[in-house]
């Protein structure tokens, strides 16, 4: 009996995944919930787990296909129900490579003084095991011909065996153009990750859809800095995470947003849509490409738990555990350039929302002071990009300099003004 692998449901709206890679090959064992084959969707990516403990029986679909949710995957064979030689000749690759059942050892030894000397030299060239390979001469002697069915078996095992971690995938066809110092350089043609492909067609319809504008403005992040210094081992020691930056920016556009409720809303049809709560998107860069999972109702979480759920959803980010409704429903995105090092960027707008933030990078500049001295600080330029459709330039200036003001005097934050 043989039990079907199948596509999970993706979540809401999501209907369609590519295969990107098999964990096991055909003819290897399997315990149910150990991650079988892993999936790409345009949101995230999913392990599907093996519904069944035994032997991985057949893929039905290989690396790069599409597939879509309830289709078949695989089967995988309960191998109590698996008869020996049926076993043998459907999965020889697993047993030249790996011990036997002790029943299956018995059933098929030969001693190796009935071999013929051309079996003997075969399989003493070939390094097989006599007792592995299926008898079909008199008396359950070995023969020539079975040595090469059985070898040819396994190379057809081995052929169609799926693309999995052990085996990457080979690589495109490469075209060599020799420049002028006599050196082949080459041309790789890799095709777009499913994920890849909806970060691009979100950007552009963002930049196709909204009347997208960006303003300016810089923060002085000295106090923030300092006040981040004197308190992160106590803060560290008593929440168990690190104290970041992005906490404080979150709470700052917290306060912005509840100032100015168009950069929170977003437009529906001929309606705009407030929103009168603050789902904060975090922009996270993954080695699958930009994923941004949301920090919902930070509007009434204390900065600890602000904290501690920005770490928790960057590390699943990261290590690709994320889930569909880790995704949803933001309404104001923030970006962080600044931890590779951009000075100053223009982000794009996290379609349908109305407004994005981007930090960036902190640089020690001369500044003037309020008594006309020049002092060194700890600045950094921030951005807004927004929606011109709905909100106006005075709302967003006016929107960043509240943020500006936040980080600038964060006892702004406890106070609420």
């Amino acid at each position: 009996m043989s039990t079907e692998v199948k596509v999970p449901p993706l979540g809401e709206s999501i209907i369609e995944a590519t295969v990107t890679r098999w964990f096991k090959k055909i003819g290897e064992s399997v315990s149910i919930d150990e991650p079988l084959v892993e999936l790409e969707t345009d949101k995230i990516t999913i392990e599907v787990p093996a519904p069944a403990t035994g032997v991985l029986e057949k893929c039905v679909v290989v690396t790069g296909d599409t597939v879509t949710v309830g289709s078949i995957l695989g089967l995988i064979a309960e191998i109590d129900t698996i008869q020996s030689n049926d076993y043998l000749t459907t999965f020889p690759n697993s047993y030249k490579k790996t011990s036997s059942l002790n029943s299956l050892k018995e059933e098929n030894s030969l001693k190796e003084d009935s071999l013929s000397p051309a079996v003997r030299r075969i399989v003493a060239e070939q390094t097989l095991t006599p007792s592995l390979i299926p008898a079909t001469g008199r008396g359950g002697r070995l023969t020539k011909e079975d040595v090469i069915n059985f070898q040819s078996a396994d190379s057809s095992a081995d052929s169609l065996a799926p693309i999995s971690a052990e085996s990457p995938p080979q690589s495109p066809p490469q075209k060599s153009h020799p420049d002028t110092r006599g050196a082949n350089r080459a041309e790789r043609r890799v095709r777009m990750s499913r994920l890849r492909q909806r970060i691009a067609t979100r950007l552009k319809d963002a930049q196709n859809t909204a009347a997208m504008l960006t303003t300016f403005n810089e923060v002085d992040m000295t106090d923030i800095i300092s006040l981040r210094q004197r308190h992160r081992e106590a803060f560290e020691k008593k929440y168990k995470t690190r104290l970041g930056f992005m906490t404080f920016f979150t709470q700052a556009c917290v306060a912005a947003l509840k100032a100015f409720p168009a950069v929170n809303a977003e437009i529906d049809g001929d309606e705009i849509l407030y929103k009168d709560y603050c789902h904060i998107g975090i922009a996270v860069s993954t080695s699958q490409g930009l994923v941004v999972p949301v920090v919902r109702d930070a509007d009434l979480k204390c900065f600890a738990a602000i904290e501690t759920e920005v770490a928790d959803l960057v590390l699943r980010a990261r290590n690709g555990q994320l889930s569909v409704a880790d995704l949803r429903d933001g309404t104001f995105t923030i970006t962080n350039g600044g931890i590779y090092g951009s000075l100053m960027s223009t982000p794009i707008l996290n379609v349908p929302q109305s407004g994005i933030l981007g930090m960036h990078k902190i640089q020690l500049r001369p500044v003037v002071g309020a008594d006309g001295l020049i002092q060194t600080r700890q600045m950094m330029y921030v951005a807004l990009s927004y929606d011109h459709r709905i909100i106006d330039g005075r709302e967003a200036v006016s929107f960043l300099v509240r943020v500006k003001e936040c980080i600038e005097d964060p006892i702004r934050l406890l106070l609420d003004v």
